[in-house]
């Protein structure tokens, strides 16, 4: 508690002290010169406020974008059935060779990104233990964002091959049940971007995370 004293509270103790030894002293130390000194000591310490309060945001977005970085990589990646390859892995099921090419051709994407995930998120992990915030909190956003617009590509895909062959219902209701998490971690991305917006410089946008589109089922 002392050591928060010292470090964030400095200056209106400093001040107050001045401030004191002003009136203790008022005949001997002039009062044109108490109250510019004053002045300036406060000016500083609200621009300290102002430059601590930001680093304080930032290392929340940080922590944020590092729990989102990481909820990605368990949630939709990997051997999770919430996931949009899970999903695409049941095509085989169907007695289509053009869905097959399709589906394997999503099986090699899936290798990639598996890495590409993992990888990232151990980065950021890694950035945050070190508290570099404002050197890598943009290039953690682009990257997750970059991540996750290629990962909704697989979304609109699928929704285009059910709309040219037919698929299980079994399979089209897994797909939903990974849109409705899938679309939860989208608004959360969003919001973070929003926020972040607030006390940093970022050309994304929150609409440019496209939510995925749900199915209505066997028709």
């Amino acid at each position: 508690m002392f050591r928060n004293i010292i470090s964030r509270g400095w200056y209106p103790v400093l001040i107050t002290a001045i401030a004191v030894v002003s009136l203790i002293f008022y005949d001997t130390i002039p009062y044109a010169v108490m109250v510019p000194v004053l002045v300036v000591l406060l000016c500083v310490g609200l621009i300290v406020a102002i430059i601590n309060a930001r680093k304080n945001q930032l290392e929340l977005q940080s922590i944020r974008l590092t729990q989102l970085s990481a909820y990605f990589n368990r949630r939709f990646m990997g051997n999770s059935s919430l996931s949009i390859f899970a999903v695409i892995d049941n095509l085989f099921s169907i007695e289509n060779p053009q869905v097959w090419e399709w589906a394997r051709g999503c099986e090699m994407a899936h290798r990639v990104f598996d890495s590409w995930t993992d990888h990232f998120a151990t980065r950021v992990e890694t950035d945050l233990r070190n508290r570099r915030y404002s050197t890598f909190l943009h290039t953690h956003l682009n990257e997750l964002w970059a991540i996750n617009n290629h990962y909704y590509d697989f979304t609109d895909q699928f929704c285009d091959i059910v709309d040219k062959f037919e698929v299980p219902k079994d399979v089209i209701d897994q797909y939903n049940r990974f849109v409705t998490e899938y679309n939860a971690f989208v608004e959360n991305f969003r919001n973070a971007i929003m926020e972040l917006k607030t006390i940093a410089r970022t050309q994304i946008e929150a609409p440019s995370v496209k939510l995925a589109r749900e199915l209505p089922g066997v028709r």
